[in-house]
């Protein structure tokens, strides 16, 4: 279980930026987090605790900011590694589910021969919002017959109740804002 005063120590490590990308937004950036040696080698440490008895055999990365995450902690967890992309990054026949958001929809792929029926799968992003992202990811995995072993956050913005579409997964998030 993580410790209080690690992630006391890695939040200081986190710049908030006011009215980013828009005024009334406080944006969590993370950046200043990663350059630091310690910190992200302690945030990925505190993921990985969670898992490491867990008997992961694929970590999955959410592209952009989930490919920081997902190498760093399939390594720990003596796992592979699968990208999620967006549309037409992937070389091979793939798998593909369109979701809606805010304004508009977005989509996202995954090689087709990425999993293998019951691999145990974990699914990390950088941040836990709304989880539409997360969803959608959810069901490419099961459509190829991965079992969702957990779904891995840096950062959760709890004021929007995202783990809230996920109650029949494990939802570990290492950083919590309420504003």
């Amino acid at each position: 279980m993580s410790d209080s005063a690690n992630i006391t120590a890695l939040k200081a490590l986190v710049r908030t930026v006011p009215d980013f990308p828009k005024p009334g937004i406080l944006f969590y950036d993370i950046t200043t987090l990663l350059k630091d040696r310690t910190g992200f080698a302690m945030l990925i440490d505190e993921l990985a605790a969670h898992y490491l008895e867990r008997k992961i055999d694929l970590v999955l990365g959410i592209e952009a900011r989930g490919f920081i995450f997902g190498p760093a902690l399939a390594y720990r967890l003596n796992a592979g590694f699968v990208p999620v992309r967006k549309p037409r990054k992937l070389p091979a026949p793939v798998a593909r589910v369109t979701y809606d958001l805010e304004y508009g929809s977005d989509t996202l792929e995954i090689h087709r021969d990425a999993i293998q029926p019951g691999q145990r799968v974990l699914l990390v992003d950088d941040l836990l919002a709304t989880g539409g992202t997360m969803e959608a990811t959810i069901k490419l995995v099961e459509e190829l017959g991965g079992r969702i072993a957990g779904l891995a956050f840096a950062v959760e913005l709890d004021f929007l109740r995202g783990r809230e579409r996920f109650p029949n997964h494990d939802v570990f998030s290492l950083l919590h804002y309420d504003e």
